[in-house]
């Protein structure tokens, strides 16, 4: 695997592959990889000629400097899972490298998707994260870009992003990738005490227990429901939301649409986890 940490090396050996390679796949990350991270690894390789991943933890988007701060950086351990993972180019820029004095600021209509649940709680979040995500793509110009689906409102922005300013790359979006509890496989869960990630698996059963009972229960009735059913010590919810996939909107009714989300963030050991399930 051919690592790069400067913004001019890596597109000259870009600039160099497309001469003769179809296709590129871009993974971006921020680190402290894990078995989901390797999922897109792999689903990119299935589809492309070269894959390429990048880990920045983006300080842009980080609302409280003490997270920022404790966000786990495991660079070693994850330069092994993606040589695993077949991976063929690591990105490890600096954030000199991502963020030059000269950088213009990139403008985008959002339409309110950054207005709701984690834009909510987190002011300025999502501001940063098109901006990384835009700088990464201006650099890497990959043919595909792969997410995950646990960050629901982050890759409906993100598809917002490539639509309004009409960025020639696909955006590939692949399921959670769960531990045997249901907890979704996060970086920030790393954090968390072997208690309390057993424990965190009553997150996804909530949420799976609360549509179980679309037919007889309102969404906002499902809503409280979880949040309730959540809501004792240790854990500490912020929000459960059921939610209109498209335009992330709270869904009132049952006729509003025909496929929904449902999303929620808790807090627990103080560590911020956020899960989903879409259904109809």
């Amino acid at each position: 695997m051919l690592i790069f940490r400067t913004v001019a090396a890596i597109q000259s050996w870009i600039a160099d592959q497309k001469l003769t390679t179809k296709s590129i796949g871009f993974v971006p990350t921020m680190g402290a990889l894990h078995a989901g991270h390797i999922s897109l690894i792999a689903q990119s390789k299935s589809e492309n000629a070269l894959t390429l991943c990048s880990i920045f933890v983006n300080p842009t988007q980080f609302n409280d400097p003490a997270d920022l701060e404790k966000y786990p950086r495991t660079l070693e351990s994850d330069t092994k899972l993606l040589v695993t993972g077949g991976c063929d180019v690591l990105f490890y820029p600096s954030v000199k490298e991502i963020y030059p004095t000269d950088l213009p600021e990139v403008k985008v209509k959002l339409n309110g998707l950054d207005e709701v649940m984690e834009g909510i709680h987190r002011p300025g979040h999502f501001k940063g994260v098109v901006q990384v995500v835009y700088r990464l793509l201006d650099i890497v110009k990959p043919h595909r870009l792969y997410m995950g689906q646990k960050d629901f409102q982050q890759f409906t922005i993100i598809g917002q992003m490539i639509d309004d300013l009409n960025l020639k790359v696909k955006l590939i979006v692949c399921p959670i990738f769960r531990e045997e509890n249901g907890l979704a496989m996060s970086s920030r869960n790393a954090r968390l005490s072997d208690q309390g990630k057993e424990k965190a698996g009553i997150i996804y059963k909530t949420l799976q227990e609360g549509i179980a009972q679309k037919n007889k229960l309102s969404p906002e009735e499902i809503n409280e429901y979880c949040f309730q059913k959540i809501n004792h010590i240790p854990f500490e919810p912020e929000y459960v939301e059921i939610v209109n996939p498209k335009t992330l909107k709270p869904i009132r009714n049952w006729d509003e649409s025909k496929n929904y989300v449902i999303c929620a963030a808790v807090w627990l050991e103080g560590v911020r986890l956020i899960d989903n399930i879409i259904f109809d």
